[in-house]
């Protein structure tokens, strides 16, 4: 049997209760939303969601970042978001909190990107809807918001395809046509507009040049629906359909599905790919003809009998600063402008060539322009604060 000790245990201390000090993670408040179709109380509504939930688990919000009608589609545009993965690069919050995963993204490539760098750092995504966001979650949203956004996509195609079939335009509005009131998709013929067509029509297949014609209408002062006519806007693109001289609209044929965008991943812009013929859909629109079909098939005609492009419109090889230089009267890019006799590339305000609306065109030789900015950035690159 056990023996038990009588002894007397030293009796407990009492302990006062004191109010425990937490130390609040820094935290950082994200929101987005997509379109300027969306309300702009969206925002407001994500960020006071997100400060409640940081207020529960006791966090302190100490910044907060928004992009407004910018798609989850891509990283790159949003200023929001890039800013605070150059906060977060500073160590100046613990914790990211989101109404959900998709407001950082809707691409699985960008999503797993933007939680390996913050994952890096230290810092923790929390998702209001979802908790601490970890690898299993960002790869199940990503995919999920990725279907969502091509799901989309899909549906909008196939609601275009039907508003064509009924002889509605599914895109913008092209020059000569006005909207309908009450319904976007119906056109009608402007009048001052389609004369101008016309014009162009008519002043092409009598010999001028889409360079000519261009110069004429900024002579006349003809407003356009940009900043100026150019060559390439009347010219435009044959496999595109781009260009006043090749849109089958104008003689009374609605062509829908020529081009498809893609959105580049380097660069996030939108760019068109030609589809092939067989998949384009063309309707009838006889009461939206602006030219005759014969005008029309002139032009068309005179176009293939020009066909052979001249060197000074072909594609040139890109240099040093190129889409860098600027026109010092008109501030309109500078483009190549043949050689000298010795070989020396010459560069002129491309707006003097294409649309002749320059007050003060002048020609330079590339060489020249190429050594000063050169002897330049040696200049300023030799100061300390410069290079760091």
């Amino acid at each position: 049997m056990q023996a038990f000790s009588l002894a007397k245990r030293p009796a407990k201390t009492m302990r006062v209760n004191r109010p425990r000090k937490f130390n609040m993670s820094r935290a950082a408040i994200y929101a987005r939303f997509s379109t300027d179709l969306q309300n702009e109380r969206s925002i407001d509504d994500q960020l006071a969601l997100c400060r409640a939930y940081a207020e529960r688990e006791g966090l302190n919000i100490v910044a907060a970042f928004d992009d407004r009608a910018r798609s989850g589609g891509s990283v790159l545009g949003r200023d929001g978001l890039l800013h605070l993965m150059d906060r977060a690069r500073e160590h100046e919050f613990d914790v990211l909190v989101v109404e959900a995963l998709d407001r950082l993204s809707r691409d699985m490539e960008d999503l797993a990107g933007i939680h390996k760098r913050l994952s890096f750092l230290g810092i923790e995504i929390r998702a209001v809807h979802e908790g601490v966001v970890n690898t299993v979650l960002v790869g199940l949203r990503g995919l999920v918001g990725q279907l969502y956004r091509e799901d989309i996509a899909h549906k909008v195609r196939r609601g275009q395809a039907g508003r064509v079939n009924k002889g509605l335009h599914a895109g913008g509005l092209t020059y000569g046509y006005s909207y309908e009131l009450g319904d976007p998709g119906k056109r009608m013929i402007a009048e001052d507009e389609a004369a101008i067509v016309r014009r162009v029509f008519r002043e092409y297949v009598e010999g001028q040049t889409p360079r000519d014609i261009a110069h004429n209408l900024n002579r006349d002062r003809i407003p356009p629906r940009g900043r100026a006519w150019n060559a390439s806007t009347i010219n435009g693109n044959v496999q595109r359909g781009t260009g006043l001289l090749h849109n089958e609209f104008y003689a009374g044929r609605l062509i829908w599905n020529r081009v498809r965008m893609i959105k580049d991943p380097d660069t996030g812009k939108r760019v068109s790919r030609p589809n092939p013929k067989g998949e384009w859909r063309v309707v009838a629109v006889p009461d939206l003809a602006i030219v005759s079909s014969d005008l029309f098939d002139a032009a068309l005609a005179r176009k293939k009998a020009r066909a052979t492009t001249h060197p000074s419109h072909q594609r040139r090889p890109r240099h040093m600063l190129t889409g860098l230089l600027r026109c010092g009267a008109c501030g309109s890019g500078m483009s190549s402008k043949g050689m000298d006799k010795s070989k020396r590339i010459r560069i002129r305000c491309s707006a003097a060539t294409e649309s002749g609306i320059c007050t003060d065109p002048k020609t330079f030789y590339l060489d020249t322009v190429e050594t000063a900015v050169l002897n330049g950035l040696t200049a300023e690159l030799r100061h300390p604060e410069v290079i760091a």
